[in-house]
């Protein structure tokens, strides 16, 4: 090829316009809004008006931030190789070998290459679906005896993906400490957002401006973390739900991980992710290759709202996303906890049919030796003793009132009080000569290790195999991955990666077989997961009040359905808070819904209001899980607000929460966001379930028979609520007339 190559790829809104003249690593010059159709002879013309001058103190030509930072091109930022051979090696500097670009779709103005590039066959890297442009570039440092190719793809959402791929050509072991993709992003976005959290208390949102120097977000826990950020923001200022520029990326891994966000004072800022690696681990011989995790990056002009519509757009066009209604669940932990009897869990199963419950879950105290959490992790045969017949009759009669029936597993985890670790010590990630500290009384087993991989994969085999009408698995994982050795070195990556593939063994062999991501809630979500699995828990928390934060921020980056969302008890038992139904079946109506309540000691009363709840959720189910979500920006923080539309504009559904009292009495109108302006609306409170409890002397004007008003209108003045209590929350349904 020449080095005259400039590659403008469109997609969803979408530019991204890629230097690769060489001689070093491409570089990119524009990640962001469409810039519409550019003959190709202009691309140069772009890229030289990206160009910095040259200033005092600083290097004699111009520094460009190439796809891999380099200390040989000048970058003084974070690295984005770091390594060695020996002490050798230690610095890179790779040429471009080969640029290789491949359009999925039918349209040719989507990309237009300035110069020379090859074309690549369509299965060559291919990880963004139908429709997507890729492009795969190949350097090589003959002096450090490395190779590397980085793939790049702009899917028809406008999503783009990048992985890096370092291979080891030289005589000698190669050492790789970190390799992270970095995305460049404009001096337009100054401020940052990011996610923390804990247990219980997952997703929350945290934002301040952009000052110089990185924001490192590092998860060291093993797997994804209550604390991870599904996503790191950068944008403009003040930038919310429906307005504003934005930029974010999510890294695509369930062990410990990287996220950065960095500016210099050079000009530069840049938004990146990768895996976070223990020293030693991951030692590359000679022609071996460590590829990094996926990173996800996307871009928005309409604020974070945007960003979850290419997002949740990307994952419903994925070919595992889940394609049949989303079953009402009831799981039975909080009704019986550890305490199993086949009288009371029939009897649960009855009243679960009565309101409309679709699939029950047997929770854990199912297997040997398991009355409480301090034993029987690992002995994954069902417990005799409170089983005398196995859970065959429990099955059959859950499934002849036409539900399916689920069934809890740990299979990462082992209880040193059980016949698998008295059998098998050895079968744990520890550091040598000692265990690492006991969480929940529990270890990890080490399924990097053959023998301990090949009795798990049986045990759950024989597991699903033995048990005619096992449709669902809530696996879980219950502690973070500390001092986790693998054969003396570190063992994360190695177990991450066996999960993984157990994971897809199962799901080989059993593909009816759906499979909930859980991780003492919400510290095993993202996107890596989500390939392998067709929801995630978002907490172990079913408090409605917490839950409408945790779902809210959940949903920035997964859509509805595959967020799971249940109805708890009347006092939540993570924070002893009490709610009325009606504030906790409105929290619960906008995902994959459910129920964790014993509704067998319920007054028939309520099991009434739960069924016309649970209806009125099927409903609305084909909205809810394939509509467009959108959050409310209001000015008050004690209100919140959201909803999804039908991408045909036709049918809506919103949900305003009182969080608190406000300082103003009336919090002011809510905006309806994302209908079609143009069409008429009948806004109406949905028939069937009880009104929420309010503090006022007379209902707003258009509440008594509903009002009908246009998108443009809904949008711009929006409507005044009832005047609700605290921890109450209030229904519109919005349905297009014409």
């Amino acid at each position: 090829m020449t080095n005259s190559t400039v590659v403008h790829l469109r997609r969803g809104r979408i530019s991204l316009v890629l230097d690769a003249r060489g001689p070093g690593l491409p570089r990119i010059v524009h990640w962001g809004a469409d810039l519409g159709l550019l003959p190709a002879d202009d691309l140069p013309a772009l890229v030289d008006a990206t160009i910095p001058p040259v200033v005092p103190s600083s290097f004699d030509a111009p520094t460009v931030l190439s796809l891999l930072p380099e200390a040989s091109a000048g970058w003084s930022g974070r690295p984005g190789l770091a390594g060695h051979r020996n002490g050798r090696d230690w610095s890179t500097a790779f040429r471009l070998d080969r640029l290789d670009v491949a359009d999925g779709g039918p349209d040719p103005s989507r990309v237009a290459v300035g110069g020379e590039a090859v074309g690549v066959p369509e299965e060559d890297g291919a990880h963004g679906g139908p429709g997507a442009a890729r492009v795969t570039v190949r350097a090589a440092d003959p002096d450090a005896a490395l190779s590397l190719t980085i793939e790049i793809t702009l899917d028809a959402q406008g999503l783009l993906t990048v992985r890096h791929r370092l291979r080891n050509d030289g005589d000698a072991p190669y050492e790789v400490r970190e390799l992270t993709p970095v995305l460049p992003v404009p001096a337009v976005a100054t401020e940052l957002l990011d996610l923390t959290g804990r247990w219980c208390r997952e997703r929350a949102p945290q934002r301040h401006p952009w000052p110089m120097g990185a924001w490192v977000r590092e998860g060291r826990h093993g797997r994804t973390g209550h604390d991870a950020t599904l996503l790191l923001v950068a944008g403009t200022p003040g930038f919310g739900f429906g307005h504003g520029e934005v930029w974010a990326v999510h890294t695509a891994w369930s062990g410990d991980h990287v996220t950065v966000a960095e500016r210099r004072p050079t000009g530069e800022a840049t938004l990146g992710g990768g895996e976070l690696l223990a020293p030693g681990e991951i030692l590359l011989a000679p022609g071996e290759e460590y590829a990094t995790p996926l990173l996800y990056a996307v871009h928005s002009t309409a604020g974070l709202d945007g960003l979850s519509d290419v997002l949740h757009t990307h994952l419903r066009a994925r070919p595992g996303h889940p394609r049949t209604p989303r079953p009402v669940t009831l799981n039975v932990w909080e009704a019986v906890y550890f305490d199993h009897d086949l009288d009371r869990l029939t009897l649960l199963a009855d009243r679960a049919a009565e309101v409309g419950v679709e699939r029950f879950v047997l929770d854990d105290g199912w297997f040997r030796g398991r009355r409480h959490d301090r034993a029987g992790l690992g002995d994954w045969w069902v417990d005799g003793d409170v089983w005398p017949d196995g859970l065959q009759p429990l099955i059959d009669h859950v499934r002849r009132h036409g539900m399916q029936f689920g069934l809890w597993v740990e299979p990462e985890m082992v209880n040193p009080d059980s016949d698998l670790f008295r059998a098998h010590p050895d079968w744990v990630l520890q550091a040598p000569g000692r265990l690492p500290p006991e969480w929940r009384h529990q270890q990890v087993l080490d399924l990097a290790h053959p023998d301990a991989y090949a009795h798990l994969l049986g045990r759950l085999d024989a597991l699903l195999r033995e048990h005619d009408g096992i449709a669902y698995l809530k696996w879980d994982h219950n502690r973070d991955l500390t001092e986790a050795g693998h054969h003396g070195r570190p063992g994360v990556h190695a177990q991450t990666v066996a999960v993984y593939r157990l994971l897809d063994e199962l799901r080989a062999r059993y593909p009816g077989v759906e499979v909930e991501s859980c991780s003492s809630g919400g510290a095993r979500v993202d996107l890596e997961i989500l390939r392998r699995t067709d929801r995630v828990w978002a907490s172990d928390c079913n408090d409605a009040l917490e839950r409408l934060a945790i779902q809210r921020w959940t949903g920035l980056l997964l859509p509805p359905e595959l967020v799971g969302t249940h109805i708890g008890p009347s006092r939540s038992h993570t924070t002893h808070r009490v709610h009325d139904l009606g504030f906790r079946a409105t929290t619960a109506l906008f995902g994959h819904h459910g129920i964790e309540w014993d509704i067998s000691a319920i007054s028939a009363s309520d099991r009434a209001e739960l069924a016309a709840w649970v209806a009125l959720h099927k409903r609305l189910r084909p909205l809810l899980h394939a509509g467009r979500v959108v959050r409310v920006d209001h000015p008050d923080p004690a209100v919140q607000a959201h909803g999804v539309v039908a991408h045909d504009g036709s049918h809506a559904v919103y949900a305003v929460s009182r969080l608190t009292t406000s300082a103003a009495q009336i919090p002011g109108p809510v905006r309806l966001p994302g209908l079609d302006p143009h069409r008429r609306y009948a806004v109406r409170l949905p028939a069937g379930v009880p009104e929420p409890a309010v503090l006022q002397l007379t209902e707003p004007g258009w509440t008594p028979k509903g009002v009908t008003l246009s998108g443009a209108v809904l949008a711009t003045v929006g409507l005044q609520l009832p005047a609700l209590h605290p921890e109450q929350a209030v229904l519109l349904e919005v349905t297009a007339v014409d």
